[in-house]
């Protein structure tokens, strides 16, 4: 008797033999196992035949209706495309968010990626109330011990309210500042032998010292008896000048560069004219040093305009001779404007001669050149001629940058 008489028979004569008798309950059960196996290995098998079909025609470039169908069914994804997964959105813009090097396995919030030259005291609350930094410009300057009085005099006109004060110590004589007033709250840094802006670039780092709106980079042989900080500052800010220095006392001055000479009328001068002699400037004149520079002795800049030099800056040439023809590419737009000297609150440049001049005592017995102001100079010129080069390479190699001072030396009248 086939199963299909047998389940016919017995469901028609007696529905409760069928569930009580346990011999036709198993072939029963067992019949219905075999069916559902027989179904499912078909299926399986055909769908391994047609998927190669499928492939194969599908590579020989012959139509089928499994392609055609494909086809559709992709359409109708991009008509309707699918739902995207948040959890990957969410992941993919994390990875795109700025991130400082070196805080990839931290927090965002826990990421500090500044700091500023303000002491904090060893006991109290730090959430206790003081000055902010971003509301303080900073003082730096490098300092010898023969200078005593004349740094002492400028920073005077600094008040630390305002202003915080660097000291460079290229003699290494520190203790000896201890006795004036204002030495307790100054930085003090001593390296012996070393220029102004070897300091600089070690030690005014731009993350360092970002919360400062501006940096006075300032030698230490300046008179300041006609020279009033936080006024200077309200011209320059009033001026829109991002880098700037005060004009130079004409009588009293030792001055190279006439640009920085004080004109007596006005508050700000940009430029320069001459027109006999060499290195004339005209009304047209678009380089350093007709205009869009300043010289290296009293330098101010903005903290976007010190970002932008310090990274100019370069670490070997601790001189920084020709550094003050480029200062206009980090003038943050046209030098010709945002650099400029102001006339109205003014110094006077003594020019006295301080490195490789060290007391006996100070010098390196090992540097035999070091008070040998020649050498001093000539190193100056080989840093130049460095620099150049460096530069003109640099501005080769960079084909992504433009220059927007194709030709920086041309002050001919056109």
């Amino acid at each position: 008797m086939t199963f299909t008489g047998l389940f016919w028979k017995m469901n028609s004569s007696n529905h409760g033999a069928l569930l009580v008798d346990p011999l036709v309950r198993r072939l029963c059960f067992c019949s219905i196992f075999n069916a559902v196996l027989f179904f499912c290995t078909v299926f399986i098998v055909g769908t391994c035949f047609v998927a190669f079909d499928y492939n194969e025609k599908v590579s020989t470039g012959i139509p089928t209706d499994i392609v055609e169908i494909t086809q559709r069914s992709n359409n109708l994804t991009k008509a309707h495309p699918p739902v995207p997964n948040l959890e990957s959105t969410e992941s993919n813009s994390c990875k795109g968010s700025c991130i400082t090097s070196g805080s990839e396995r931290l927090p965002k919030g826990i990421v500090s990626r500044t700091s500023d030259l303000e002491m904090v005291p060893l006991w109290g609350s730090p959430k206790a109330k003081r000055i902010p930094a971003a509301q303080k410009s900073l003082l730096a300057i490098p300092v010898g011990i023969k200078q005593k009085e004349i740094v002492n005099q400028i920073v005077t006109k600094f008040d630390t309210r305002d202003f915080a004060v660097m000291l460079f110590h290229y003699d290494g004589v520190v203790d000896e500042w201890r006795d004036l007033e204002w030495s307790g709250n100054a930085l003090h840094i001593a390296a012996i032998d070393q220029t102004k802006w070897w300091f600089a670039k070690r030690f005014l780092h731009p993350d360092v010292v970002a919360p400062y709106k501006y940096i006075f980079l300032w030698d230490e042989d300046i008179g300041v008896d006609n020279f009033h900080p936080n006024k200077y500052l309200r011209i320059v800010e009033r001026e829109g000048l991002e880098i700037s220095q005060p004009a130079l006392d004409l009588k009293k001055s030792q001055i190279h560069h006439w640009i920085t000479a004080r004109l007596s009328k006005g508050d700000v001068h940009r430029r320069m004219y001459k027109f006999n002699g060499g290195g004339r400037c005209y009304a047209n004149s678009s380089g350093p040093p007709c205009t869009g520079w300043v010289e290296m002795m009293a330098p101010v800049f903005s903290r976007a305009a010190w970002r932008c030099v310090w990274h100019m800056i370069q670490n070997d040439l601790i001189h920084a001779w020709g550094l003050d023809k480029r200062l206009g590419y980090c003038a943050q737009g046209d030098r010709s404007k945002n650099v400029g000297v102001v006339d109205r609150e003014y110094i006077v440049h003594m020019g006295l001669t301080t490195l490789g001049q060290l007391d006996e005592k100070n010098a390196s017995p090992n540097s035999p050149t070091v008070r040998d102001r020649f050498a001093v100079r000539r190193r100056s010129y080989i840093e130049s001629e460095i620099f150049r080069k460096r530069w003109k390479k640099a501005a080769e190699e960079d084909k992504c940058w433009i220059n927007p001072y194709p030709d920086p030396e041309s002050n001919s009248r056109r």
